[in-house]
């Protein structure tokens, strides 16, 4: 899972950050998958792609993108997060790992265009590139006051079950049988 402080937790125990939650449902479904949890708070997709290597190394059969939710609050120009998780996506499927890419939205604050274009971004690239879309990984949870934490970003451990019940709904027809235990 290569994220930000969603993907973290931060707030959290590690017990109660989406990742975590995530790998209860593989176990519980009897997966044999590993769950890694590669959210780091405050990363940009520009910090994402330069912890690709580490991201991929290893037996990395699917990888799950959830960036570019401080891109939005930072405003950065959407072609420059279209690249960069263009970027993602390509060197992982050329490496042959599936990737989930997790949807985000930008703020309002910086117009109605800026919000526009910043949301087009996940579901063009998931065409272009045929990769598994969750068209808002905060579907359910942004905006509702007590699934998240003060600063109204974060989610709570509530939130985050949220969250992962989300991801998991688009990750698990991709694990196959014979992935089971």
């Amino acid at each position: 899972m290569l994220g930000d402080s969603l993907t973290a937790g931060l707030g959290l125990s590690p017990t109660e950050a989406y990742p975590t939650l995530l790998q209860q449902h593989v176990d519980a479904e009897g997966f044999s998958y590993e769950v890694i949890n590669g959210g780091v708070s405050g990363d940009t997709t520009a910090g994402g792609l330069s912890r690709l290597d580490w991201a991929l190394d290893g037996d990395v059969r699917i990888l799950v993108v959830a960036l570019g939710g401080n891109d939005g609050l930072r405003g950065l120009p959407t072609e420059e997060v279209r690249g960069n998780l263009s970027r993602i996506i390509e060197v992982a499927k050329a490496k042959g790992v599936a990737v989930v890419l997790a949807g985000m939205e930008a703020p309002p604050n910086f117009g109605r265009s800026y919000i526009v274009s910043f949301h087009q971004v996940y579901p063009e690239l998931a065409k272009h590139y045929h990769v598994a879309l969750v068209p808002f990984l905060l579907n359910g949870v942004a905006g509702i006051e007590s699934l998240n934490q003060r600063d109204g970003i974060h989610p709570t451990a509530e939130g985050a079950r949220v969250v992962a019940d989300n991801v998991w709904a688009v990750l698990e027809p991709m694990l196959t049988k014979e992935d089971r235990r």
